[in-house]
């Protein structure tokens, strides 16, 4: 069983990523379609989860910044990477208060 799994991660790690990066991008899309005709879910959490594609965007672009002007991948290059990062944790941030948003305005019954 160990010999399995060692060869599973070896096979897993020789795999390239980048074409499983680009289409999940089509399942996201039709996440966030259904999720902009959800009537009882906020503008903060539906900003929020859109502004993850923004995320993956800037990230793009930071990394190809990176290997022009520094010759490093994005996590080498503290700077980049770290404002790369922040869209996330924004992201991130603007979906919590939504739903904190939406937890506050539930009734709360005590019997």
């Amino acid at each position: 069983m160990n010999d399995f799994f060692l060869r599973f991660l070896e096979k897993l790690a020789a795999f390239d990523n980048n074409v499983l990066f680009g289409a999940s991008i089509i399942p996201y899309s039709i996440f966030l379609f259904y999720l902009y005709k959800i009537k009882s879910v906020n503008r903060f959490v539906k900003t929020g989860f859109s502004l993850t594609v923004f995320f993956v965007f800037i990230t793009i672009i930071l990394s190809i910044l990176s290997l022009i002007y520094y010759d490093k991948t994005l996590v080498e290059v503290d700077l980049l990477h770290g404002s790369a990062e922040f869209f996330l944790t924004l992201a991130d941030f603007v979906i919590l208060f939504g739903f904190i948003k939406i937890l506050n305005t539930l009734e709360v019954n005590n019997s």
